[in-house]
């Protein structure tokens, strides 16, 4: 009984591990993203002042 109750607790956690580590990475990527987007808008700006 203890047995099934510890490969439970221990498959929740590696996939919890797994879904936080995918959802950093992605959060990750996306604000790299948005900040090429920002500094390309802001050099366009400059250009045209």
């Amino acid at each position: 009984m203890i047995q099934k109750i510890l490969i439970i607790i221990i498959s929740v956690s590696i996939f919890g591990l797994l879904v936080f580590v995918f959802v950093k990475n992605q959060i990750k990527k996306r604000i790299n993203f948005y900040l090429k987007e920002e500094k390309k808008k802001d050099k366009t700006s400059q250009k045209s002042n």
